[in-house]
C-alpha cells in the first residue's frame, strides 16, 4: 500500500489510483488502501466505514 506519493505513477492528479478493479464482485482498490464497492459504500484503510449514498428512487426513471 503506498502513502500516496513515490508509488503512485505521476498522473498530475492527487487523486488516488485504481490498483485492483473487480467489477464481477462488485469492488475496487484504490492505491490508498481503500476498497470502493458498486454501491457507493467505501471501507477506509483505518477501518472507517462509509455508507452507501444512493440518490432516492423516485428521482430514477425506468426504461419501458
Amino acid at each position: 500500500m503506498c502513502a500516496h506519493r513515490t508509488s503512485c505513477p505521476q498522473t498530475g492528479s492527487s487523486a488516488p489510483h485504481v490498483v485492483a478493479a473487480h467489477p464481477e464482485q462488485g469492488w475496487t482498490l484504490l492505491c490508498d488502501g481503500a476498497i470502493v464497492f458498486d454501491d457507493t459504500g467505501e471501507l477506509r484503510p483505518d477501518g472507517r466505514v462509509v455508507a452507501p449514498h444512493r440518490p432516492p428512487a423516485e428521482g430514477l426513471t425506468a426504461a419501458a
